[in-house]
């Protein structure tokens, strides 16, 4: 492609808008341009990143048996009553009535179209493992969209469905896609962690994230740094630290006027805030619940909701409803005397002794609590880990990394097929439900992954297989015919052999040039300047500052040991 013909606009300033280099660097490199809040057109080098990353996943899905299949983004809401998530999804999901007034969707996720589809091709488990992929727009309204591609309203996914006949059949499935998705983001040249996860609305028995390492990431990771523990904060865990039981001691009841908060507390009382335990009043879809940690822990909100059954309506209870509960104002619960729907216990309050808890009375708390002889409750893991824990599988100090899932793999088991009677006929001819897996790749937000990886002061630095074009083609001067004429046989030979590459034919300034291929990010320049009549251009990888001086009759042999080692056709 000549650069002169192409639909590009480069801009010198960084966009206001743009929080992070991902997004800074997509508009700038003229990739992408804001149709509404969270909305995005892809421009012609952004859609060729995308084609190339949607390649990667293409190649290595179809590598591992799995079959592509498409199917449409306006889902009726039928099928979403029939798993019951239609009125689960929550305000996210864009909701809209044909002209008959039959509800519909865009679909968020599209369990309940391939559970549909397997149910009425798949009768007999002679068709089985089966496992079918699409790469689609999906539609959410973001509660608050944000740094660009990363959390947008439209974005373009690679989900897949696996089919089995039992759990053992699921588990080779999770296997061949947990393998293909590693070779998936290394092709892709991401630094990546495949990490426990919570299930969340997907349901099912397990799942693992493919996380990106980013400081820009909205989610936190814990790292063990002794072993290859990893998990999600949602899901991760720790060791529970060796306590020594204490003689129990009597109950007694304090005034602590003014004193709410734990720091308070731990000045009030002259004592470790691990002493204390917080007792948290929640909203939970029409219901009240308490949930009590350590003073010194931060509540994993997750895992309350999961402890609740999949509670998706969770949120802190008001100041009547903290009233209602304990008969004070809000600072002082304890779970003595509580009026709530449920308790939850986080395992560490119940190994604690002699501890401090609030007394359901206004300017009161009580000390010398000890878990079951004061008060008992469903008790779990409920807490946050933290900087420092200890891993549940070595014991050795948990790092908290934040990250961005470009990835994620889910055990669903029969959560689909049995609410919609997706069933097939075993080897004795009885009716059983599929067993079910789903795997995710967000396309756009693996390209800004890439991008937060892979860029420094002057733009871009494309790694060479998602790369919009892998080499580009400058004559210095665009008026001397002799640097025109050898420029554009360089790149005319380069199409013959099938190779992406731009010829900046742009009558700009050479420095101009420059900015814009750095920007851009192509990762092989080829400048053909002042020495072409010495036979002699101008070899430069956008990764590094060296200038290699090439003969002209070997450039693109150079071009193609560039390819090979990193494993392209040329």
């Amino acid at each position: 492609m000549k650069l002169s013909k192409m639909l590009i606009s480069t801009l010198r300033e960084v966009p206001g808008e743009a929080e992070i280099a991902s997004h800074q660097l997509m508009l700038r490199a003229g990739m992408i341009r804001k149709s509404a809040t969270g909305i995005y057109t892809f421009m012609p080098n952004g859609v060729r990143v995308l084609k190339n990353v949607e390649n990667i996943v293409r190649e290595e899905m179809d590598r591992a048996g799995a079959q592509e299949f498409l199917a449409s983004a306006l889902i009726p809401a039928n099928l979403w009553q029939e798993s019951g998530r239609w009125d689960v999804m929550g305000s996210e999901m864009i909701r809209l009535k044909d002209r008959n007034g039959r509800d519909f969707c865009l679909g968020p996720t599209h369990e309940e179209v391939f559970t549909d589809l397997a149910r009425n091709e798949i009768k007999s488990y002679k068709q089985l493992p089966l496992n079918l992929y699409q790469i689609q727009t999906k539609y959410r309204d973001e509660r608050r969209p944000r740094f660009g591609v990363m959390r947008s309203r439209e974005f373009i996914m690679k989900d897949a469905y696996s089919f089995d006949k039992d759990n053992e059949g699921l588990d080779i499935s999770y296997m061949k896609m947990y393998e293909a998705y590693n070779k998936i983001f290394t092709r892709c040249d991401l630094e990546f962690s495949a990490v426990e996860a919570d299930s969340g609305a997907m349901g099912g028995s397990g799942s693992a994230e493919f996380m990106v390492k980013s400081d820009i990431g909205e989610d936190e990771i814990a790292f063990c740094t002794g072993c290859n523990y990893a998990a999600n904060t949602e899901k991760a865990t720790s060791k529970l630290e060796d306590v020594e039981k204490e003689e129990e001691k009597e109950l007694n009841k304090i005034a602590t006027p003014d004193v709410r908060t734990i720091e308070e507390l731990v000045t009030f009382f002259n004592t470790s805030n691990k002493k204390f335990a917080k007792t948290l009043i929640y909203k939970a879809d029409g219901k009240v619940v308490a949930v009590m940690v350590r003073g010194d822990r931060s509540l994993n909100e997750t895992k309350v909701s999961n402890a609740l059954g999949g509670i998706m309506e969770l949120e802190m209870a008001d100041a009547e409803t903290v009233l209602k509960a304990t008969s004070a104002e809000i600072g002082f619960a304890g779970p003595i005397g509580l009026q709530v729907d449920t308790l939850l216990v986080d395992e560490e309050v119940t190994r604690m002794s002699n501890f401090i808890v609030g007394a359901n009375d206004t300017g009161y708390h009580y000390e010398n609590v000890n878990y079951e002889r004061d008060f008992d409750g469903i008790v779990g893991d409920y807490k946050l880990v933290a900087e420092g824990d200890m891993c549940p599988k070595c014991g050795s100090p948990i790092n908290i990394r934040r990250g961005v899932e470009v990835g994620h793999i889910f055990k669903l088991g029969t959560k689909y097929s049995e609410s919609m009677g997706a069933n097939y006929l075993d080897e004795n001819g009885k009716e059983k439900p599929l067993v079910m897996g789903c795997y995710g790749i967000g396309i756009n937000r693996t390209v800004a992954a890439i991008i937060e990886q892979h860029h420094d002061e002057n733009g871009i630095l494309w790694p060479m297989a998602v790369a919009p074009y892998k080499v580009i083609v400058m004559p210095a001067n665009v008026k001397n015919e002799e640097q025109m004429n050898r420029a554009e046989k360089i790149y005319e030979e380069l199409k013959t052999r099938g190779v992406d590459v731009l010829l900046d034919d742009r009558n700009e300034r050479v420095g101009v040039k420059f900015k814009d291929a750095d920007l851009i990010g192509i990762p092989i320049r080829v400048t053909v300047g002042k020495k072409v009549v010495e036979d002699i251009v101008e070899f430069k990888l956008r990764k590094n500052q060296d200038i290699e001086e090439v003969n002209i009759e070997d450039v693109v042999g150079r071009i193609e040991k560039e390819f090979l080692e990193n494993s392209l056709k040329f």
